[in-house]
């Protein structure tokens, strides 16, 4: 869109007319582009076509009632708003700078305001991305990662599916001061589901949560895709938890390098097929992350503002060594290693009784977490001290 639009009228809803029916048009092309889906390259350079270019390559026999209403649609009723919902087109000053690149959404929906984002997006943002189907070791990885990067005032951006983006929201939201940017694929009133709706509420108390499509829009399958642009696009690194060696898996991480923006990812057990697509970036030159203090070395090189962020105070994931009782480091060490029940502590050697004590003590002390099956996961990247 040229510059001349930034002088098109400014709607009480806060997105200019175009910017306004260029969301309004691609709720009137989901069903094509849900169709392109099945191509996810495909799908997104067709998001970054013009009204008009689009219109021709998807409308098909709809092309001549699309084009009349597209031609009117100022005279069109666009007011869907929500309660503390606003829009902001790129033409104001608090859509978020990083999101220019091509393909780039021209209007956001946000809860809790157009204010807020902007706020949040002129923080150092980081995506957290990952597999809907994580385990139990990656969501306790993504909770971590995002708490100690909140805590450390850092915006966390993240999807709303299910897996890896639910434990970077959550874990922003365990910090005193964290707050998160949650990216929908459809519209706000229609994508949220009912199992996701605390959370919802959770992330706009400090947070927001944003979407492309007018607010009563399901954004089907490719709403999801196009989400995950977004979430990348807003952040200064990507860091990849868990994902399977897949297109799929692997499209922000492909998305961020097209932006030439740093890209990191966090290895994982070499058994299991989530860590293939963090693997596999690693082998290829992607940073390598144990936790937040990893990812503020890549946000701050040459080391942290006097006025900028610093480390979370309770972090564990310094190189310093824990000062920890022989058997309790026995203990992490083959937690770590595979053994995450009492029985396989039991079966590595492990007295019974003072395996149960000893992963009492660690789960209170929030070095393991407990995860489905009554399996235990390490909170923090650990090094003996010997």
């Amino acid at each position: 869109m040229s510059s001349g639009a930034r002088t098109d009228p400014q709607p009480a809803r806060g997105a200019c007319v175009s910017c306004l029916r260029r969301s309004w048009l691609l709720g009137e092309l989901s069903g094509p582009l849900d169709y392109c889906a099945r191509d996810r390259q495909r799908l997104l350079e067709l998001l970054a076509l013009a009204d008009g270019e689009l219109l021709d390559a998807l409308a098909g026999r709809r092309g001549a009632e699309l084009r009349a209403r597209y031609a009117r649609f100022e005279a069109e009723s666009v007011d869907e708003s929500l309660p503390d919902v606003e829009s902001v087109c790129r033409h104001a000053r608090e859509y978020p700078a990083l999101l220019d690149g091509v393909g780039a959404p021209q209007m956001l929906e946000v809860s809790a305001g157009a204010g807020r984002l902007g706020e949040l997006a002129a923080r150092p943002v980081v995506a957290i991305i990952g597999s809907t189907r994580a385990s139990d070791y990656g969501m306790e990885m993504a909770r971590t990662l995002a708490r100690g990067l909140a805590a450390s005032g850092v915006t966390v951006a993240a999807g709303f599916g299910d897996g890896i983006a639910v434990g970077a929201h959550a874990g922003a939201l365990d910090a005193p001061i964290g707050a998160s940017i949650a990216v929908l694929g459809g519209g706000l009133s229609v994508s949220c589901p009912a199992r996701r709706r605390a959370l919802y509420r959770r992330v706009t108390r400090s947070g927001c949560v944003i979407s492309e499509l007018p607010s009563l829009v399901s954004g089907r399958r490719w709403g999801g895709i196009a989400a995950e642009r977004i979430v990348v696009g807003l952040a200064s690194l990507t860091v990849l938890v868990e994902g399977e060696q897949t297109d799929g898996a692997l499209l922000g991480a492909r998305i961020a390098q097209a932006l030439a923006r740093p890209l990191a990812a966090m290895p994982g057990r070499v058994t299991s097929p989530l860590s293939r697509g963090p693997h596999q970036l690693l082998r290829n030159g992607a940073c390598l992350i144990r936790g937040p203090e990893d990812v503020l070395e890549l946000l701050y090189p040459l080391g942290t503002p006097e006025d900028g962020p610093s480390a979370a105070p309770d972090s564990h994931t310094s190189d310093r060594p824990l000062a920890l009782r022989r058997e309790l480091r026995a203990i992490l060490e083959r937690v770590g290693l595979g053994c995450d029940t009492p029985d396989k502590l039991t079966r590595a050697g492990i007295d019974a009784s003072d395996a149960l004590l000893g992963l009492s003590e660690l789960e209170v002390s929030g070095l393991l977490a407990r995860g489905d099956g009554g399996r235990y996961v390490l909170r923090h990247p650990f090094r003996s001290d010997g």
